[in-house]
């Protein structure tokens, strides 16, 4: 494998070539694991999931329905035109073969 100058001197900047620009054969360290975790109890973790909870910006009553008519005119809407595409499809097929 042919490398230029500045490939050369990145390799050894991160040491895998030596000086002579032959690779150093090096087994690689594992990641250090850190500091053994603490398991943390039961109530503790719902304690901290509510306190996250109250930290989210809930939507108003009003907000929710208004979302709510959106996604269900946009579903009548796209599954009309599925409809209608499915079945013009279909016609335009029927009428091909039909010959």
């Amino acid at each position: 494998m042919s490398m230029n100058r500045e490939q050369k001197r990145a390799l050894q900047k991160r040491g895998e070539l030596g000086e002579d620009g032959t690779p150093v054969s090096t087994r690689r360290q594992p990641a250090p694991r850190s500091q053994t975790e603490e398991r943390i109890g039961f109530r503790r973790y719902i304690g901290e999931v509510r306190a996250e909870l109250r930290k989210v910006a809930w939507p108003t009553r009003a907000e929710v329905v208004n979302y709510s008519i959106v996604v269900l005119i946009t579903l009548v809407i796209l599954t009309t035109l599925i409809a209608l595409s499915d079945w013009g499809l279909g016609e335009a097929l029927l009428r091909l073969f039909e010959r």
